[in-house]
C-alpha cells in the first residue's frame, strides 16, 4: 500500500469489469475510494426480453454487481439519479443531430456533461481530490508548469482517448484512469486475483440507451417525425432511387439503400453524402467516396492553449478509424481544419475529428463539412 491515505477519490462503477478493477486498484493503493454508480434514463416500456427497460451502464444486476464488489472492497457505495440531465444533454441532443441529417457521437456529450460534469461536481462536493473511471486512456504532467496531457492508453485495441478529447485542464486535474496502463487481458486476470464477479463479464457494444434494438426502432418511437422517405440522388441530381428517412443512413453505407438498378450501373452504391435541404441522399460508387479537406467546429485543445500555427500530426475521423496523417490548420474563428495526406472515406459531419501528436491527444471537435 503507497502513502495516498487520506486522498478522496470516487469512482464511477457500472458493474462491469474495468470500473470494479478501477476501484479495487485504488484501494490496493491506498486511497480513500467511494464507488458511485449514476443512474440514466431509459425509455419507458419492455425490452425485447419483456423486463422493464434500464440504461445498460444501470440495470438492475449492474446496480447489484457493483454495490457487492464495493461491499467486498470495504468502500461507500451510492447511486445517484441522473436521468433528467442524461436525457436532455445526451439523449435529446443526439436525437436533435440525427434531425439535423448529421450523424452524432453521443459519447463526446456523455463524458463532457454527464462524467466530468454532474457527476465531478457530486464528486467534488463530496470532498474528493478525483473522479476516476474506467476508461483505456492516461493523464500525465511533466511538472508544475506544464499542462497535464490526455494521453492513448496502453491497450491500443482498447484505448478510449478518442472519446475524452472533450476533456479539458481542469478536467484532467481532478481525472485518474487506472486501467490506462493496462492492457484488457490484464484487466481480467486482476479482476480474478481481486476476486471480482465481473472477470470474465462480456462488453456491451451498443448505446447504453437502446434497449429495443438498434438506433433506427429508437428514432421511430422517440421522434418519427424526424425520418421522411425521400430520393436518393446521384453526383449529377438524377434520382436513383428512394430512402426511409436520412438518419437512417451514413457516410458510406451501403446496405439499406433501395436503388433503381435500371439507371445505375451494377457498380455497388454507397452514401456520400445527405442533402438536409432537399431531404436526399447522395449516393456513389466507391470510387467518389474520400475526403481530404475537414472542417471541425467547436474545436477543443487538451492544453487549453490554441496552436499558433499549423501541426503534422495523425487524425482519426471515428472512434475505430486509423489514424491518418495530415495537417491541422487552427483557424481565426474557433474552428480548425485538417487536411489529411490521403482521403479519408468515413469522413462524416457529426462524428468528431480527433488529432494526436504521437500518444498526446491534441484535441478535435464535431466534423460540419468535408470536402
Amino acid at each position: 500500500m503507497s502513502g495516498n491515505g487520506g486522498t478522496r477519490v470516487v469512482v464511477a462503477m457500472s458493474g462491469g469489469v474495468d470500473s470494479s478493477v478501477a476501484a479495487a486498484l485504488l484501494v490496493e493503493q491506498g486511497y480513500e475510494v467511494i464507488g458511485i454508480m449514476l443512474r440514466l434514463w431509459a425509455e419507458e416500456g419492455t425490452d425485447m426480453t419483456g423486463a422493464p427497460n434500464a440504461n445498460r451502464c444501470c440495470a438492475p444486476e449492474a446496480v447489484t454487481d457493483a454495490r457487492a464488489i464495493a461491499q467486498m472492497l470495504g468502500i461507500p457505495f451510492y447511486d445517484i439519479h441522473a436521468e433528467a440531465v442524461f436525457k436532455k444533454q445526451v439523449v435529446d441532443s443526439w436525437i436533435d443531430g440525427y434531425a439535423r441529417a448529421i450523424t452524432p457521437n453521443p459519447c463526446f456529450n456523455c463524458n463532457r456533461s454527464i462524467r466530468f460534469g454532474f457527476l465531478k461536481q457530486r464528486a467534488l462536493a463530496l470532498g474528493a481530490s478525483y473522479l476516476a473511471t474506467g476508461h483505456y486512456a492516461r493523464v500525465d504532467r511533466a511538472g508544475d508548469d506544464t499542462p497535464y496531457r490526455l494521453l492513448k492508453g496502453r491497450d491500443d485495441k482498447k484505448d478510449q482517448s478518442y472519446v475524452l478529447h472533450v476533456l479539458g485542464q481542469e478536467d484532467l486535474a481532478h481525472a485518474m484512469f487506472p486501467c490506462g496502463n493496462y492492457v484488457k487481458s490484464e484487466i481480467r486476470s486482476l479482476a480474478h486475483k481481486f476476486g471480482l464477479p465481473t472477470a470474465e463479464r462480456a462488453e456491451s457494444q451498443d448505446l447504453c440507451f437502446l434497449t429495443q434494438g438498434d438506433y433506427r426502432g429508437f428514432l421511430s418511437r422517440q421522434a418519427p417525425e424526424i425520418s421522411t422517405p425521400g430520393p436518393v440522388l446521384n453526383q449529377r441530381g438524377e434520382q436513383i432511387g428512394t430512402h426511409e428517412g436520412l438518419p437512417y443512413y451514413t457516410v458510406g453505407q451501403r446496405k439499406g439503400l433501395q436503388v433503381m438498378q435500371k439507371i445505375t450501373t451494377a457498380e455497388p452504391m454507397y452514401v456520400l453524402r445527405l442533402d438536409r435541404a432537399r431531404n436526399a441522399v447522395i449516393a456513389g460508387p466507391a470510387s467518389e467516396l474520400g475526403s481530404r479537406r475537414v472542417l471541425v467546429q467547436m474545436a477543443h485543445y487538451c492544453s487549453g492553449r490554441i496552436p499558433e500555427g499549423a501541426i503534422q500530426c495523425t487524425a482519426k475521423v471515428r472512434y475505430k478509424a486509423r489514424e491518418a496523417t495530415g495537417t491541422l490548420e487552427p483557424q481565426a474563428n474557433g474552428s480548425l481544419v485538417f487536411q489529411f495526406d490521403e482521403p479519408q472515406r468515413d469522413a462524416t459531419p457529426g462524428q468528431g475529428l480527433v488529432a494526436y501528436f504521437g500518444d498526446e491527444v491534441i484535441g478535435g471537435g464535431v466534423i460540419t463539412a468535408v470536402s
